[in-house]
């Protein structure tokens, strides 16, 4: 089995292009609002459907028959689509025997 004798070097050259990358990675990082003391999971207040445009769950695994998961924009969505709809928790796709 072959060895790596030589370690890769990700230096970036000093040049204009460099620096551009650098200043515009430091924006794009900046929009990125956790960290390690407030870390993204799924009871986080941005993942919780709360009425926002943001959350989408309930922060309950495999939660899927809740009427109140989704964005705002989801539930209006989710509403307009069960007027067609005539399956339900009620009345599955399926049954099970």
């Amino acid at each position: 089995m072959a060895t790596q004798s030589d370690k890769l070097n990700f230096d970036q050259p000093d040049n204009a292009m460099s620096q551009v990358a650098e200043e515009q990675r430091k924006k794009l990082f900046a929009r990125n609002d956790f960290k390690e003391t407030d870390q993204y999971s799924s009871v986080h207040p941005d993942a919780i459907a709360n009425g926002d445009k943001v959350g989408r769950g309930t922060g309950i695994e495999l939660d899927i028959y809740n009427n109140k998961i989704g964005t705002s924009q989801d539930v209006i969505e989710r509403k307009e689509d069960l007027k067609i709809n005539k399956f339900s928790p009620n009345n599955p796709y399926y049954t099970v025997k």
